[in-house]
């Protein structure tokens, strides 16, 4: 019995994996753009300084000895800071950024 690849990926439910990497560097651009633009508020630039701390200092919430708990608090807190970041940023400035990216500008 053969198993298909993409009938695996669709029962792993790997498929949203896949499109976020397939994205990444969309959203990489994303948020340098909006780290840059002088319409975005300094509160929400130094949450994403915060997220970009924590992932380059040692400090952590959870030692990354414990297995499996030591990553998942740094992909929590780093997921959360973009989510609530890509909040912070006013509506019209993500959505013509996200145009601009689009578009190939």
């Amino acid at each position: 019995m053969t198993l298909k690849t993409t009938s695996l990926v669709r029962r792993l439910a790997w498929g949203g994996y896949f499109r976020l990497l397939i994205h990444l560097p969309s959203f990489l651009k994303l948020f340098f753009r909006l780290a840059k633009d002088p319409r975005v508020s300094p509160g929400a630039k130094l949450l994403l300084a915060g997220v970009v701390a924590y992932v380059l200092l040692p400090t952590d919430l959870m030692p990354d000895f414990l297995p499996v708990m030591g990553q998942l608090d740094d992909l929590a807190v780093v997921l959360g800071g973009l989510k609530l970041f890509l909040r912070l940023c006013p509506a019209e400035i993500v959505q013509q950024q996200v145009q601009s990216i689009a578009a190939g500008k």
